[in-house]
């Protein structure tokens, strides 16, 4: 970017909110890509070279319409809470902030919430929830975390034991986006559609407006049970999961020593044992409590709907906030995401704990992936060198574990990539000259020189 760009900005955005602060830039370029030793090393030094922060839907065009025409590379900033580093521009360019575009605009009728790309998932759950309605899933940042950063960079988290992932049962009823073009379209993605932009990590549309399902609302409580091997703990775990006659939100197991990290919940955290989260219905928190001692475990924390909450909740130590809480205890430690058999998960940890031991700790999320419950997992991992990290991938794979990378800042190798190969048609269509999270999506410069898509001829199939 030339002085020229910077000033040029100044006509369709007020000086305030452009942001050249050396320290300021590096911070809203930065996620929690540092959860990754490989991506720490990678990124580091990567960062935009201005920040703005539209609020409205005006000042964003203007800005998308100024990039195209003077090709500079544009990164979206939701949140900031991934940690695949999605939102780290590697190409410097405009790091677009859109954490003023945060409105919750409707909480339909029939449980759609309509709400503008950076609303929080916290607040879009209590204004639900006064409505009646609830989020169906939602990560562990959820507080922080927005929609839009959600649909873009998440596939699950509390509530996947009964809605599945994010992609599954219609939770995303569209998505609607800007193509970046020299006269940006506004498009509405619905139905099979919505797969050209979900999980895309913002390379192929700047999502405008996210329309969500909700489920209806339930009262939950909160139970945790401690058992004296992980083995026991597991299957208290799995048979939750599997009973139909339970409503839950949440059924997690833990290795130990991954509860004795949790340093907020100590003072109840039974020394050496396997530790297992619930979220269940509250009418039925008695009759699993209940059933804890006939399956060998103990009770160690209870909360009915009712109780005061003061405090973290159980969910805050679940999917990625376990990593955080063991890169606290000690920075050695990070990831995996790893998809269990749903038949064959006992034998698989087995052979995982025979080969690694104590530097592959079990974190299981108790998940429904395509109406079948399966043992998602996020093991804690000792990280020693790329050499080791890469063994345990390739072990994984060989006993038939599938891995979605963390460790890689590219959708092609992250796990998540479709063989349709329909988001890379879709940035063909959508960021015809490639400005949107440029290097994150590594099969685009290769599609174009086989053959360009012209993209005013194509785009109408795609949208109004």
């Amino acid at each position: 970017m030339t002085n020229a760009d910077f000033q040029a900005l100044t006509e369709f955005l007020p000086a305030d909110r452009i942001i050249t602060s050396p320290a300021e830039v590096e911070r809203l370029s930065r996620d929690f890509y540092w959860y990754s030793p490989i991506l720490k090393r990678e990124l580091d030094d990567k960062r935009a070279e201005v920040v703005i922060q539209p609020k409205s839907q005006m000042e964003l065009r203007a800005a998308i319409q100024y990039a195209y025409h003077r090709k500079i590379p544009l990164t979206l900033r939701g949140a900031g809470t991934g940690n695949y580093g999605q939102s780290i521009p590697t190409d410097g360019g405009i790091l677009i902030d859109l954490a003023a575009l945060d409105s919750i605009l409707e909480i339909t009728g029939d449980g759609i919430a309509v709400c503008e790309p950076a609303a929080r998932l916290g607040a879009i759950e209590t204004a639900a929830r006064q409505s009646g309605w609830e989020l169906r899933c939602y990560p562990s940042t959820y507080v922080k975390a927005s929609v839009a950063g959600f649909c873009a960079g998440g596939s699950g988290g509390i509530g996947s034991i009964s809605w599945g992932g994010l992609r599954e049962n219609g939770t995303v009823h569209a998505l609607t986006i800007l193509t970046v073009e020299e006269q940006p379209r506004e498009i509405r993605l619905a139905g099979h559609d919505i797969y050209k932009v979900l999980h895309a990590w913002g390379t192929n549309g700047v999502i405008i407006r996210v329309e969500l399902r909700l489920a209806p609302k339930t009262d939950w409580a909160q139970l945790a049970v401690a058992h004296p091997s992980f083995d026991k703990a597991f299957d208290f775990c799995e048979a939750l999961a599997l009973n139909e006659g339970f409503k839950k939100r949440l059924v997690t197991c833990f290795e130990w020593p991954i509860p004795s990290w949790f340093t907020p919940l100590q003072k109840w955290v039974p020394k050496g044992q396997a530790l297992s989260f619930f979220e269940i219905a509250d009418d039925q928190l008695e009759r699993l409590t209940h059933s804890v001692t006939p399956g060998g475990g103990e009770v160690a924390f209870v909360a009915p709907y009712s109780a005061v909450r003061r405090g973290p909740q159980l969910s805050d130590f679940t999917w990625n906030h376990t990593t955080l809480w063991a890169l606290k205890s000690d920075p050695t430690l990070t990831y995996l995401q790893c998809g269990l058999s749903p038949t064959r998960a006992r034998e698989q940890m087995r052979q995982l704990k025979q080969r690694f031991g104590a530097d592959f700790l079990m974190h299981i999320e108790l998940v429904k992936w395509d109406g079948i419950v399966t043992p998602g997992s996020l093991p804690v991992i000792r990280y020693s060198t790329d050499e080791r990290l890469q063994e345990m991938i390739q072990y994984c794979g060989e006993i038939g574990v599938s891995v979605a990378n963390p460790h890689v800042n590219f959708l092609e190798g992250s796990g998540r990539w479709r063989p349709d190969d329909e988001k890379l048609v879709a940035k063909q269509l959508f960021d015809p000259r490639g400005l949107l999270n440029p290097g994150k999506m590594r099969g685009f410069a290769a599609s174009l020189e086989k053959a360009p898509v012209n993209a005013l001829e194509a785009a109408p199939a795609y949208g109004d």
